[in-house]
């Protein structure tokens, strides 16, 4: 799984993204992160202190009605940005689902008006399945989560 994350919405190939470590401001701690499926969307949780992410109870939702279940997360965890993975082939072409989760990249960010990142989540879902994850989406989440937190200097 390769790490590429921005923070710009695009429509740009996996190549185009940025691969530099990124730098956030000091206020940015805390992050939500989001493994987007057309009937299911997994959730993590994490901060910048740990590097780590906490799996979250999956939304079992499909469409808009995806979307509340959302607001109460970020309700209850009052995150500092989100980050979603975003899927392409392992040869880096974009497929539907690129599109479908870079466009609900782009509907987070302009519903909740918070920064979002992309992460490249290649292989993501096979790595939490070999982990014996119960829920594969949350435990997706996490990976997507760690691989960005990994990817931020440390201060």
């Amino acid at each position: 799984m390769s790490l590429k994350a921005r923070a710009e919405p695009s429509h740009a190939q996996p190549e185009a993204l940025m691969t530099a470590k990124l730098r956030l401001p000091a206020s940015m701690q805390t992050f939500l992160a989001f493994d987007y499926g057309l009937k299911r969307t997994g959730v993590a949780s994490g901060n910048i202190l740990t590097r780590t992410a906490s799996p979250q109870a999956t939304i079992a939702a499909e469409g808009m009605a995806r979307f509340p279940h959302i607001q109460a997360r970020i309700e209850a965890w009052q995150p500092d940005a989100l980050v979603v993975g975003i899927p392409f082939h392992p040869d880096g072409a974009s497929h539907d689902n690129t599109l479908r989760a870079q466009k609900f990249a782009r509907q987070l960010r302009g519903r909740f008006g918070l920064q979002v990142f992309e992460v490249d989540e290649r292989y993501s879902t096979t790595e939490a399945l070999a982990g014996g994850a119960r829920d594969a989406d949350a435990a997706s989440a996490c990976i997507i989560l760690e691989q960005f937190l990994r990817s931020l200097p440390h201060e």
